[in-house]
This record gives structure tokens, C-alpha cells and sequence, in this order.
């Protein structure tokens, strides 16, 4: 059986990649086996996936409370939130190459079942330094998240169709951040901002038991073949055939850190994630400064950012695969532009009303949540089959380098210049990464070393 690719990193057992079952003959065992687990694995990956975000973001649904009993000020929060993302960032590239050696099912429930805990003692702390110490302990955990996402998803969805299927498992981001404000700022309001956070973790902890007993791994642990080989997908075939014979090694380098469209895709990254971060976690605090409005007709504002995110994420992934044959770089590039118009209408809007504003944040996570979900999948699809956690993992550091932006530099910025800061910097990210993407418009196929997956 293989396993980590150090007996030291072995330090449970049942952490190693599950090795291959014995490979099904019957065309409709193959067949019934597939649909079964495809269906259930990204119901799985779905729940799971949300309630990561649901953790990472009750602490965002928490803030103006926090700011109000006097427990940290807006420097704190913002410092708070670099220290996570840039914990986040680490854990993600580091998770991902080590879950493309690690058993799925485990390393995902673990993971979500420890940042279940962290949050539950996040709520009985009172100290800077002990917030600190649990939110870059759950930005760590936080991490053995989305590569596992994207390993699987690349497993059991083939090139042609993978759009689509990582479209819609992408919107549990927008699922867990639309309901995560509601919910906290709810329990916020009727019995304070520690019950809301125990209640976010309690709900984690149940589901990480969850991902374990209902994940599982490759197809080729259950005896199924590969899966351009089940619908004969002639693409998928393709990536899956190429670099074969090298080493684990080989192929992170190769395909990972000397590709050089994966660097294009992580500067990219780092941009789009400047916004996203942004009006996530400061978004509620700029309704409640500048229309006065209580804790939850705030969060409700961010609530309309994940909802435009949902269709946005669809649309995005549907479009790539039908609109541009499953290559990414056109509807990246038309999302790209789109954040630009809407962060800018949010910004120069010449009047304050919630219904506009409310409507500004839909059409921006609209655009954001495109370029979010198909970057992320246009690295797994440049890089290896084998390597599509390490992939997403690398270019999710350069992301969560980017968001890191929109906390402690950010709030520095709004200390000198106020929301016109804010809204300036947001801008300026959103036109970059336009730029940025001009090239992947000349690519013909999203995958190889050589021309622009």
C-alpha cells in the first residue's frame, strides 16, 4: 500500500491512501457503482465543504458585536484576519501535497472536526493572544479542506463535464457564507457572540463525523476504472496518460512549480481574493457605518454577495464547459472584467439606499465567485491527475496571500483614507486580475506545459 512518502509522516495508519480494490468486470456493476458514489461523494464533498466555510466565517459574523463590548478594535480584527489567511494559505499548498498521498475520508473529517473545536474554545476566550493562537489554529485545519475537494472532483468528473460538477459543488462556499451571518448574528443578538461561535463548531464537529463514514477515495478503491476511461472522455484520457512513469516528485516539479501558467493563475489569485476577502469581512461593517443598520440587516447584505456567488459559480462553470468546450480562459477573463463594473457601482453609487447597495453586493459576488471557482480548476486541469490537490493547494497560498491583503493592510488603509481606500484598492485588484488573464484567451486546450491550460 502506498502511502505518505516518508514512513515519519505516517503517524496514523489509517491516514495512508487506501490502496486499489480489485478492478469490476460487469459493465453494470461499473456503471450502477459510478453513479452511486458520484452522486454521493459530491453530496458528501458538499456538506462538508460548506460547514468548513460555516467555521471559517462565524468570526466575520461576529465582528460588529465584538467591536461593541470592546474586546478588540478594528486593528485587531484586522490583524486577526491576516494571521489567518496567511495560516490558511500555508495549510492549503502544504495540505495539498500531502492529501494527494493521504486517505480522502479521514483527512477532510479530521480536518473539520478540529476546526469544529477550535471555534467551541474560541468562544470561551477573552484574550488577544489566545484569539490569535485558536484562529491560526483553525486557518491550519482549515486547510485539509479544499484539496481533498479538488482531488476528488478530478477523480470521479471527467473534462468535458467537470465544469458543471465543480460549479455546483463550489456554491457550499456560498451556502455555508450566506447562512453563517444569519445564524450568528441571530445567536449574537439573543445570547452574545460566544454562543454563536460554540454553535458553528458543534455543527462542524457532527458533520467532519459525517465525512468520515460517507467519504471515500479514488474510483480505483472501489474497483472502478478511471473515469475518462468510463465515459470516454478523449481529454481526460489524455491528461491522465500524460507524465506517466515519473515520480511523486517529478511531478510536483514538472507540472506544479516550474508551469508557468500555474504562476499566471496564482498572481491572478491573489487579486480576485483581494476582493472576495474584502467585502466578505468588511462588508457588514460598511453597512452598519455608512445606512446605520443593525447587526443582522448587515450580514444580510453579505447574505446577497454569497447568494450573486451561488449563480455566479454556475453560470461560470456551465458556460466554460458548453459555451468554451471546457476551457476556462474566456469566462474567466469576461468574470474578470465584470468585478470592475460591479465593485465600481458599489463605490461611486450616488445615493444611499439598502436595496441598491444590497443589489451591488449580489452582482458582485456574482462576478467574484466565477473567477474564485474556475481558477482553482484550471490549475488542477494545467497540472497532473496526480497532482491536482498539490496544484489548487499552490495557487490557494497565492489566494489567501491576496486575502491576507484585505485584513491588517486594509484596515490601515481605511484608518487614512476610510471607505474611499477600501473601495479604491478593491478596484484597482479587480482591473489587474483582468489583465492578468489576457493570455489564457489564445488557449485552444486549458491543459498542458506548454501553451495555456
Amino acid at each position: 500500500m502506498s502511502g505518505f512518502p516518508h514512513p515519519r509522516f505516517s503517524l496514523i495508519r489509517f491516514l495512508n491512501i487506501p490502496a486499489s480494490a480489485p478492478p469490476l468486470r460487469d459493465r453494470q456493476a461499473i456503471d450502477d457503482t459510478y453513479r452511486y458514489w458520484r452522486r454521493h461523494i459530491l453530496i458528501t464533498l458538499y456538506l462538508g465543504y460548506a460547514l468548513f466555510y460555516f467555521t471559517r466565517k462565524s468570526f466575520n459574523a461576529a465582528v460588529p458585536e465584538i467591536l461593541a463590548s470592546g474586546l478588540m478594535a478594528r486593528t485587531d480584527i484586522g490583524l486577526l484576519a491576516t494571521l489567518f489567511y496567511v495560516t490558511y494559505g500555508a495549510s492549503k499548498f502544504l495540505s495539498g501535497v500531502v492529501s494527494d498521498r493521504s486517505n480522502a475520508r479521514y483527512f477532510m473529517g479530521i480536518g473539520l472536526l478540529a476546526t469544529g473545536v477550535t471555534n467551541i474554545l474560541f468562544g470561551f476566550s477573552s484574550s488577544l493572544w489566545a484569539f490569535a493562537t485558536l484562529w491560526m489554529a483553525n486557518a491550519f485545519f482549515q486547510g485539509w479542506g479544499a484539496p481533498v475537494c479538488a482531488r476528488l472532483l478530478t477523480s470521479w468528473y471527467s473534462r468535458t463535464e467537470r465544469g458543471g460538477w465543480w460549479a455546483l459543488w463550489n456554491t457550499a462556499h456560498n451556502v455555508g457564507g450566506a447562512v453563517i451571518p444569519m445564524v450568528v448574528g441571530a445567536a449574537t443578538l439573543h445570547y452574545g457572540w460566544r454562543a454563536g461561535m460554540m454553535i458553528a463548531g458543534t455543527l462542524a464537529i457532527v458533520a467532519g463525523l459525517f465525512l468520515c463514514w460517507r467519504l471515500r477515495d479514488k474510483p480505483q478503491t472501489l474497483g472502478l476504472p478511471h473515469v475518462g476511461e468510463w465515459r470516454q472522455d478523449a481529454l481526460e484520457i489524455a491528461q491522465q496518460q500524460e507524465g506517466a512513469g515519473l515520480s511523486h516528485r517529478e511531478i510536483l516539479h514538472k507540472y506544479v512549480f516550474t508551469n508557468p501558467y500555474i504562476w499566471l493563475l496564482a498572481c491572478c489569485y491573489v487579486l480576485v481574493y483581494v476582493v472576495r476577502a474584502a467585502i466578505n469581512d468588511w462588508g457588514n461593517l460598511y453597512m452598519s457605518e455608512t445606512l446605520g443598520v443593525d447587526l443582522v440587516t448587515a450580514n444580510s447584505a453579505v447574505t446577497m454577495f454569497e447568494l450573486g456567488g451561488f449563480i455566479g459559480a454556475l453560470v461560470a462553470g456551465w458556460g466554460s464547459d458548453k459555451v468554451f468546450n471546457g476551457n476556462r480562459g474566456p469566462m474567466n477573463l469576461i468574470f474578470a472584467a465584470g468585478i470592475l463594473l460591479s465593485v465600481g457601482s458599489l463605490w461611486l453609487m450616488p445615493f444611499a439606499s439598502y436595496v441598491m447597495q444590497a443589489t451591488c453586493f449580489f452582482t458582485t459576488g456574482f462576478f467574484v465567485f466565477g473567477p474564485q471557482m474556475l481558477i482553482g480548476m484550471a490549475a488542477a486541469e494545467c497540472s497532473h491527475k496526480d497532482a491536482a490537490g498539490a496544484a489548487t493547494g499552490f495557487v490557494g497560498l497565492f489566494a489567501y496571500l491576496g486575502a491576507s491583503l484585505s485584513g491588517w493592510p486594509l484596515a490601515r488603509i481605511m484608518d487614512i483614507w476610510h471607505w474611499t481606500g477600501f473601495f479604491a484598492v478593491i478596484a484597482v485588484a479587480g482591473g489587474v486580475s483582468a489583465l492578468l488573464l489576457l493570455p489564457f484567451l489564445r488557449a485552444s486546450s486549458p491543459r498542458t506545459t506548454t501553451e495555456v491550460a
